[in-house]
């Protein structure tokens, strides 16, 4: 693991605590969970990208 994918796991784990706190509220506010939510998904796919341009490396 590289330090970029690292930071990228960290940073979705705090986007994931975020979530589940904004969520877990009384009153939730809705617009944050749909931005914390796209952007959870956004970092996921940077991780998916990074990880299969790894593989790709890898195999040649």
């Amino acid at each position: 693991m590289t330090i970029s994918s690292f930071r990228l796991m960290q940073y979705y784990q705090r986007i994931d605590r975020e979530l589940r706190a904004e969520i877990a509220r009384r009153w939730p506010d809705g617009f944050r969970i749909q931005k914390l939510k796209r952007l959870k998904l956004a970092v996921k796919d940077r991780l998916q990208n990074y990880a299969r341009a790894i593989r790709a490396d890898k195999a040649q």
